[in-house]
């Protein structure tokens, strides 16, 4: 249940906020209203959207929350996935892209933030890019999950794991944020200050969005 006694701040750090999450409801109602509080704390906090362009499941719960709540919505599909992930009327703005690569890199483009509700592969797989490009130095932006009814508990138990085999530096374990309601995330996302050390200078993310979407995914992975 999410905690009502913390108010939002006045003024967010965000503009616009990434949600990364299911084309697919889940099977409990939980995740469901998880993706409605998400968005209207959105709302709230005055922030927009940008997510990955379908109506349906997770990702047309939250984008309907944010877009009834008076927020801008940018939907960003590969033009081959909207027969398939947009039934009815749209809601906000949708920019169609030629592909993956095209729909992940304009997302984490116009995101100040990051944050993944339940999903399956392709919601891992965003999520998991964005993780490397901050590894790596590419972006410093907040990523976080919201651990609905623990989800998220045997990815970050493997991610500890990692930590703990040497595959993963402690610093860059701090990179990933992660509470069970969307009004405990968002308060962390905003103290969220970075303490791993990327390898790679921030000049080299403006170069990529200058020589394309290719080059930035090459170097995420």
């Amino acid at each position: 249940m999410e905690n009502n006694h913390q108010p939002p701040p006045e003024k967010s750090r965000f503009r616009r906020v990434c949600v990364f999450c299911g084309s697919s409801p889940g099977k409990k109602p939980s995740y469901q209203l998880a993706a409605i509080q998400l968005g209207k704390e959105l709302v709230e906090r005055k922030i927009d959207l940008v997510y990955g362009g379908g109506s349906v499941g997770l990702m047309g719960l939250v984008s309907q929350a944010v877009y009834d709540g008076g927020r801008h919505v940018l939907g960003v599909i590969p033009k081959t996935l909207m027969p398939r992930e947009i039934t009815g009327e749209t809601v906000g703005e949708v920019r169609p892209v030629s592909g993956m690569h095209q729909r992940k890199a304009e997302m984490a483009r116009q995101a100040d933030a990051f944050i993944a509700l339940p999903g399956g592969y392709g919601t891992l797989e965003e999520l998991l890019e964005v993780i490397a490009w901050a590894q790596l130095g590419i972006h410093d932006k907040p990523v976080g999950l919201l651990n609905v009814d623990g989800y998220y508990n045997s990815l970050l138990s493997f991610i500890d794991k990692a930590v703990d085999e040497g595959f993963i530096a402690p610093s860059a374990r701090h990179i990933i944020v992660s509470a069970q309601t969307a009004r405990e995330l968002m308060c962390k996302l905003e103290d969220y200050v970075p303490e791993h050390s990327g390898v790679a200078s921030k000049l080299s993310w403006e170069m990529e969005q200058q020589l394309g979407y290719t080059a930035k995914s090459d170097i995420a992975r």
